[in-house]
């Protein structure tokens, strides 16, 4: 994220401070008051929307005696998190319960924490402006690694210890989840529990038993969490040990009471037919990253992509009908007013009714002027037809994701897709009017070399020079197009969680090399930072000794790590210095078939020996076929669902 403006207060130092404490009676949490913003902190700070609710949909509930209060955590701005399609479902799920009232609570821009701090006012709920600290559970969606220092800024905000360990009967009780909660390690000691995989089943087991707590009938923080760690797909860190051998590789995690199983398997929603999906979400009241309905096509992915965590994560793949898609769309239509609405999925054209879903969304909202938007597209399954009916009351810009410069380097990723299809794609969108193009690529990816990195610059220009070889009367608009390149990052669960990262180094060098090589008119090159992607990869891959380098992080000032202008890589490195650890150990370092990997004690469902055979045709730059069309037995078929139905 780029362009976020900087903070006067950027360099600052944390000491402990816990916000004010609650009574200790009982009955506290509904009695303590709601939050008053002043006029003027809301008049001093960018974006006062972002803080004072009210928003159409909304739900707003009355805390009674026996509503358990949840409130729902994005670490990052309201921007970005009324973005999130799992906030919006998990809102719905929980506030349908009679006993539940769920809330949102965004992470406060630099300048309106500086506010809350200055005037004492301590993290509230958006709904009910309700302190944070006052409710029964507080829930962490984490997203991205990068995100772990707001997770710490926002309990301290709240006045809530940071640490499990610290907190007593009358805290909240802190659980994590999304994508990031596949390797809880480095954020461990800070969650009370986290559910690994979907939430939308086991979440309302989890509240069943906090009902209990809550009543009483349960005796205790501590009991409740033996209780909870039992609920398949809910861990709980504490009642877990890991030990480390003498080079600081670990050598085991274990339960440390007996009973507690010794691994956590995610969950997963078989039937999305009958899954939740929001009527009528919530319309925010100022511009959000992605302001639009959102359709869920589909989770999980067939292709196999080595470098993609969320394609084996999110295994296996699951649809929803095209009629029940349609439904739903013309219902959070009708319910929002938004003019667009976008298919949401892993890889879109792969959906397989993408032909019959497309045709009944426009006939639907065509004549709404509601217009369709698509993620970045396949390359081997680019359907110009798709994007006419698609674009049909709105041509924006194309998005490809070739991820490699050469047919080799694709090989080695198993990233489908021939230099060849990618030119008939561009040439096809050219005939059909479009002029503006963008390409996803990663640089770093194992088995990549210079000639790999020019074969980016090479086919830009191929494109370029396919644009403008057309009659001048078919070129009405200038060509836009953007070339832009992330660093790769070893991510656990899948076939390359045993490489290493790229040397910073060789990274600079190679981005020097394209944007060398991209200089002209009409191709823009955009880039991730390579520092943020370093420490990201410290933080994908880590252990639980990484907790006191993010709590240290913090405290140095670190805060929207995700954001260009908000990073500080000095700090990170002075953090994990001052602890002894050698980042190199965790980014660089190359593993072995056998290592116990600090995630090992979790199952998301695709077999370690599977993904080493992957890593294996990744060696021999050999490809898989995808899951519909070859089953290479990974594991999914223990769920009983979707593509891997009956394979069991």
């Amino acid at each position: 994220m780029n362009g976020a403006p900087r903070s006067a207060n950027a360099g600052v130092t944390r000491e402990p401070k816990a916000g004010p404490r609650p009574d200790k009676r009982k009955g506290y949490r509904q009695i303590l008051h709601t939050i008053d913003l002043p006029r003027h902190l809301l008049r001093s700070v960018e974006r006062p929307a972002r803080y004072t609710g009210g928003e159409w949909n909304a739900v707003k509930k009355e805390p009674a005696d026996g509503l358990t209060r949840f409130a729902f955590c994005f670490p990052d701005i309201y921007d970005v998190g009324m973005s999130n399609l799992a906030l919006h479902i998990l809102y719905d799920v929980l506030n349908r319960r009679d006993d539940t009232w769920c809330e949102r609570c965004f992470a406060p821009w630099v300048d309106m924490e500086a506010g809350m701090r200055a005037e004492g006012i301590p993290l509230f709920s958006i709904e009910s402006r309700t302190p944070l600290r006052a409710f029964d559970v507080v829930g962490f969606t984490l997203q991205y690694e990068m995100s772990f220092t707001n997770v710490l800024n926002m309990l301290d905000l709240a006045g809530i210890p940071l640490r499990s360990q610290e907190r007593g009967e009358d805290d909240p009780l802190v659980c994590g989840g999304g994508p990031a909660a596949f390797n809880l390690e480095p954020m461990a000691p800070f969650f009370d529990f986290a559910i690994i995989g979907e939430g939308e089943e086991v979440l309302g087991e989890v509240m069943d038993l906090v009902g209990l707590l809550k009543r009483g009938e349960i005796a205790g923080r501590a009991a409740f969490l033996e209780q909870v760690a039992m609920i398949p797909g809910v861990y709980v860190p504490s009642l877990y040990q890991v030990d480390y051998l003498p080079d600081g590789r670990v050598a085991s995690c274990r339960p440390i009471r007996e009973g507690i199983p010794p691994t956590v398997r995610k969950r997963v929603v078989v039937d999305l037919n009958e899954a939740a999906m929001p009527a009528a979400p919530i319309v925010p009241n100022t511009e959000i990253v992605h302001d639009r309905v959102f359709l869920e096509l589909f989770r999980g992915c067939t292709r196999g992509c080595r470098f993609c965590q969320a394609g084996f994560v999110y295994r296996p793949v699951r649809e929803r009908d095209p009629d029940v898609l349609l439904e739903q769309a013309v219902r959070a239509e009708g319910a929002t007013g938004y003019d667009e609405v976008g298919m949401l999925s892993l890889s879109t054209s792969d959906y397989s009714g993408l032909g019959p879903l497309t045709e009944g969304l426009v006939d639907a909202l065509t004549p709404r002027r509601t217009s369709l938007s698509l993620p970045s597209l396949r390359i081997d399954s680019f359907s110009l037809d798709l994007m006419e009916k698609a674009s049909s009351t709105r041509k924006s810009g194309l998005t490809f994701a070739p991820e490699a410069g050469s047919q080799r380097l694709r090989d080695i990723i198993n990233k489908g897709g021939t230099h060849d299809e990618l030119i008939r794609a561009a040439g096809g969108a050219f005939d059909g009017g479009w002029s503006s193009i963008k390409l996803y690529f990663m640089l770093g990816l194992p088995g990549e070399t210079m000639e790999d990195v020019e074969g980016i610059a090479a086919l830009a220009r191929e494109i370029e020079s396919l644009y403008y070889r057309r009659p001048s009367e078919k070129r009405r608009r200038k060509l836009e197009l953007t070339v832009s390149t992330s660093m790769f990052i070893p991510k656990p669960f899948t076939p390359f969680q045993w490489e290493p990262q790229d040397t910073r180094e060789s990274l600079d060098e190679k981005r020097k090399r394209l944007r060398e090589l991209l200089r002209s008119r009409s191709i823009r090159y955009q880039w991730h930072d390579l520092d943020t992607s370093y420490i990201e990869a410290v933080l994908a891959r880590g252990d639980r000794r990484l907790a006191d380098v993010i709590e240290a992080a913090w405290r140095s000032g670190c805060t929207f790590d995700a954001w260009d202008d908000r990073f500080h890589l000095d700090r990170w490195l002075d953090a994990l210095r001052g602890r002894g650890l050698d980042p190199a150990f965790y980014v660089t370092r190359t593993r072995g078939e056998d290592e116990v990997f600090p995630w090992a004690h979790i199952e998301c469902g695709v077999d370690k020996a599977y993904l080493w055979r992957e890593k294996e045709q990744a060696d021999a730059a050999q490809t898989t076929p995808e899951c519909r069309l070859f089953c290479g037995d990974c594991g999914a078929a223990v769920f009983d669902g979707g593509v891997c139905y009956g394979k069991a």
